[in-house]
């Protein structure tokens, strides 16, 4: 940058030769706008007025030295080129940016007072490359493991995030202040590994206002023991007695199991079972091999097996089986019939309740006003007047 007698003699110039700019100037109002660049970018200065009436506006660097005087640049750094220049506004640029641009500029209104507005550059430098690391090349399964991740000679300090896959982790950051005045973050990841993270990625990622999407990453390298599954390659249904069966065993590990060894608990495999690679082959069933057979696979982390029960059926096991009986519908038809006969029990009991009532035998046929039993029978028709006669009594 030039010397701070530019700047002196910018002023000089401007009191002989606009003596009329310092009269005072009502509502005028000088604004400007902090900037924020990257290193190596351009950054660009603007001072603009309101109501300006011819009022000089000038640009000042954090020394207070002139860079622009109206349209005129006393200061000798062509990396400050002018943009534009009108009553209402002064806008510079300033190329290729460096750390040592960063500070406080000052707009001048000359008025009476003098008017300043600030505009305060910050110079963003990205971080380099991040760097992680690992603790372990090869993991086994359910052991815990530790990362790093370092981004370097930052500024502002970086952030740092982690992910698995897609599941965000929680790091530990640890920020450094270097002797340069740049950061230096450092993040720390602990988890414990399982067989699903063998060939997950775990990612690093950056967050810095300088730049986006700045990240690394490692696969994981997990070994774990066999997992086994036994599957049945035929018959498709029942086992019956003369019968072939085949099963085979499905085996998965890492490292990757070299073999695997078949065997019937509690006894001994047919003799004449036959044992081909991973699968087993008995031929002509019968229930003398009824029993547990067990399928085991083995690699340097351990050994794992499955079970696969046999009952041999009789021959004709499962044909003309009789038909299933719906018990739906028979439920069904009983909650029918049962409502059936409730509603006929409703309709009885009220026919025979509407024509319930008193009633007179034969033999008491016009006894009706009789004043008590004895006078009714005496004067019922057909009756008898001697005291020994029949008497007869509703109740």
């Amino acid at each position: 940058m030039a010397n701070a007698g530019s700047g002196s003699l910018a002023t000089l110039l401007f009191f002989f030769l606009f003596p009329a700019a310092l009269h005072k100037v009502v509502s005028q109002n000088l604004v400007t706008d902090n900037v924020s660049v990257v290193e190596g970018d351009t950054a660009i200065i603007s001072c603009r007025v309101k109501n300006n009436d011819d009022s000089v506006i000038q640009l000042l660097n954090p020394n207070r030295q002139t860079i622009y005087f109206r349209d005129m640049r006393p200061l000798k750094d062509s990396r400050f080129q002018l943009v534009n220049f009108s009553d209402n506004e002064l806008r510079v640029s300033l190329s290729n940016v460096s750390l040592s641009d960063e500070g406080r500029y000052v707009c001048q209104l000359y008025t009476d007072p003098p008017q300043e507005a600030y505009a305060d550059i910050t110079v963003l430098i990205p971080p380099g490359n991040p760097i992680i690391e690992a603790r372990d090349e090869v993991l086994s399964e359910g052991n815990e493991t530790e990362m790093t991740c370092s981004a370097m000679s930052s500024k502002p300090a970086a952030a740092i995030r982690w992910m698995k896959g897609d599941k965000e982790l929680p790091g530990k950051p640890k920020v450094e202040l270097t002797y340069d005045k740049m950061y230096t973050v450092t993040s720390r990841l602990s988890f414990t590994v399982n067989k699903e993270d063998d060939g997950m990625p775990v990612i690093c990622i950056v967050d810095h206002p300088a730049v986006k999407d700045f990240r690394a990453q490692k696969y994981l390298e997990v070994q774990y023991k066999p997992e086994v599954k036994i599957v049945v390659a035929f018959p498709q249904g029942l086992t019956r007695e003369g019968e072939n069966l085949e099963l085979t065993c499905q085996a998965k590990g890492k490292p990757q199991p070299h073999r695997v060894k078949w065997l019937k608990v509690d006894d001994d495999v047919p003799s004449h079972a036959v044992v081909t690679g991973d699968d087993l082959f008995i031929e002509n069933l019968n229930k003398s091999y009824n029993g547990t057979y067990r399928c085991v696979a083995s690699n340097t982390l351990g050994e794992s097996f499955d079970d696969y029960i046999l009952y041999v059926y009789d021959s004709r096991a499962g044909e003309g089986a009789p038909r299933t009986v719906d018990h739906a519908v028979i439920g069904g038809v009983v909650a029918v019939v049962v409502f059936a006969m409730l509603c006929l029990l409703i309709v009885l009991g009220r026919y025979f309740a509407r024509h319930k009532g008193t009633y007179f035998t034969h033999e008491a046929k016009g006894a009706d006003d009789a004043a008590d039993a004895d006078t009714a029978i005496i004067n019922a028709e057909g009756g008898h007047t001697n005291s020994d006669e029949k008497k007869e009594y509703y109740i």
